[in-house]
């Protein structure tokens, strides 16, 4: 017996293993994307075609949105065919895709006026925690909101916390993305020091994982940059947006961000590269570019 009827729209990297993980918890899940291919794929595994975002919200009590960033979730709950057309009054919508707070705050609002439930509810652990179900999930919203859907976002997250009202999810994941890049590249920097050092970036970072400096991030994007591969869980091009949209934040508070500035200068220059679509821990391309040497000797 189903559990429920949901509705996933961005079928992506993230999307795809989240929305099997919702399948295998016994949910009747209704998908769209974009491209036909991530929708086939998707039925392929349990799941219900839907023809839009509207068609799919029509099938389904909630309706989650795990796309690019803030001008595709608008355009997925509110434009035409969107969310919103095919939702009825007592249906939530959760946007778990990373965007600016103010739009969410703006979705939340057009949301409310409709009589659909909202919450704003970003995710962190890449890939690899989408595969899991162990993602973390940040939520902004109502209370009553966010205890209702709580089993349902367990199918998919280890941890998921309540952070505020509208737009405190996205406010903490920003949050999250500023340690996360920031993490990564005083790492890269190490490794390139030790190599460019006549060291074994291996044996530094056997040594110090264990330390004070050991990290989440450090154990999983460390041996990506020793092997020097950089296939992509959480792409460059997406950090960059993610940075963008925090100091924006910044600006609108008041909060200067210089750390975070400068390392979307080195995704910038990334990007330019065409290293865009590599995997973030690839920022430690930008040192040892800089050095003249490669961490993973290749």
């Amino acid at each position: 017996m189903s559990k429920g009827n949901v509705g996933f729209i961005g079928l992506g990297i993230m999307g795809k293993p989240m929305a099997r993980n919702l399948i295998k918890a016994g949910y009747t899940v209704s998908v769209y994307d974009s491209k036909p291919a991530s929708i086939n794929e998707l039925v392929q595994n349990g799941a219900l075609p839907g023809k839009s975002a509207s068609d799919v919200a029509s099938k389904s009590s909630v309706t989650i949105t795990m796309v690019q960033d803030s001008p595709q979730s608008e355009t997925a709950i509110l434009g035409p065919n969107g969310i919103l057309e095919g939702a009825s009054k007592g249906n939530s919508v959760i946007d778990m895709s990373s965007i600016a707070p103010g739009s969410s705050q703006k979705i939340a609002k057009l949301c409310e006026q409709s009589g659909v439930d909202f919450l704003d509810a970003p995710v962190s652990g890449g890939e690899s925690g989408a595969v899991e179900g162990t993602l973390a999930v940040m939520a902004g919203g109502k209370k009553e909101v966010f205890e209702a859907h709580f089993e349902m976002l367990s199918s998919m997250a280890g941890s998921i916390v309540l952070c505020g009202g509208y737009g405190a999810g996205n406010i903490t994941k920003l949050a999250n993305q500023i340690i996360v890049a920031g993490n990564i590249a005083a790492l890269g920097e190490a490794l390139t020091l030790a190599k460019k050092s006549g060291i074994d970036p291996k044996t530094v970072f056997e040594a110090i994982k264990g330390g004070l400096a050991g990290s989440n991030v450090m154990n999983t994007k460390g041996p990506m940059m020793l092997e020097g591969n950089f296939d992509p869980g959480f792409r460059i091009n997406l950090h960059q947006k993610d940075l963008h949209n925090a100091i924006l934040t910044g600006k609108d508070v008041g909060v200067p961000l210089v750390i975070t500035s400068l390392v979307q200068q080195m995704i910038g220059s990334l990007i330019n590269d065409g290293k865009g679509n590599l995997d973030h821990s690839a920022i430690a391309n930008f040192m040892e570019d800089m050095a003249g040497v490669t961490i993973s000797g290749k």
